[in-house]
């Protein structure tokens, strides 16, 4: 399926958008928010020979949606001219710019720390989401071993706007939380596609994961929103997550565990229920009565 490239501005930042369209009419506009350590193509788009649903925009794209996602400052494609180091409000900002290249409203997919600026972007823009769906979120951290870990290596975070990654540390994404729940026949396509664009990451999420918790108001989040929790995630935690959903205040609200899945849904061996899910709730038509 045959991608288009688009690029807009924040200011004097350049960002990188990418787009995979239905053959007719779409029926929504999905948003793809990737997360702290890799791009968005690699990450949403990635191609497999012999696995073409290792890309969930195509994916979805058959499925009538029109997909898009965008590399944040600091990432792939787009501008990392500036010395910052990339946070998750500067991440936020980054969605709210491409929502507005894009003009429509949005179903809005974020992932780990995508997940955070795709709901702090709904939290300031809740006019431009549809629906909002969180995989492997975080709001406090409380109960997150894998956050707990981090927190150990914060003062080298701090020293630098950005860290490096490597094949190694790719490898290790879908080894850390639980090993045995990730497909491993892509990971070398998977790190190929990641190190291609980045070698260097931005720091900012990775500080505001592990040292500034909560960066979002649940309460001030009006919009349909999906919770996504894999089973063994080490990240987002069932307690803090069931926290966040209570204080979510659309009853349009669901909260899913998704058995045998670590913090990587996607690149799962269940992967096939990450897609359903999501396709279920973004088909979802809206309710005619609430009470």
């Amino acid at each position: 399926m045959k991608g288009k490239e688009h690029w807009t501005r924040k200011g004097d930042i350049k960002l990188f958008l990418w787009q995979k369209s239905p053959a007719a009419a779409p029926k929504g506009t999905i948003l793809f928010v990737h997360g702290s350590s890799m791009a968005s193509q690699p990450t949403f788009d990635l191609q497999v020979p012999g696995r073409p649903d290792s890309s969930a925009m195509e994916w979805f794209a058959a499925r009538g949606f029109d997909t898009w996602c965008l590399d944040n400052e600091g990432y792939g494609r787009s501008d990392k001219s500036r010395p910052i180091n990339c946070d998750i409000s500067n991440g936020a900002d980054d969605v709210a710019v491409a929502s507005q290249y894009i003009d429509k409203k949005l179903l809005v997919y974020g992932i780990s720390s995508g997940a955070l600026k795709a709901a702090l972007f709904a939290q300031r823009h809740s006019e431009r989401v549809a629906r909002l769906a969180l995989d492997a979120f975080v709001w406090t951290g409380e109960g997150s071993p894998t956050l707990e870990q981090r927190r150990t290596r914060l003062p080298q975070y701090r020293a630098s706007n950005r860290r490096p990654i490597d094949r190694d540390f790719v490898r290790s994404i879908f080894t850390r939380d639980h090993p045995g729940t990730s497909d491993l026949t892509i990971v070398e396509a998977f790190a190929d596609a990641v190190l291609a664009l980045d070698t260097t990451v931005p720091t900012g999420t990775y500080i505001d994961m592990s040292a500034n918790l909560p960066v979002l108001d649940p309460e001030r989040i009006t919009v349909p929103t999906l919770i996504m929790r894999g089973q063994w995630d080490g990240i987002a935690s069932f307690q803090d997550l069931s926290n966040f959903f209570a204080k979510l205040p659309n009853p349009d609200k669901q909260f899913i565990v998704m058995p045998g899945i670590a913090h990587t849904s996607t690149r799962s061996k269940n992967w096939r229920l990450v897609y359903h899910l999501l396709d279920s709730y973004f088909s979802q038509p809206a309710p005619v009565y609430t009470g």
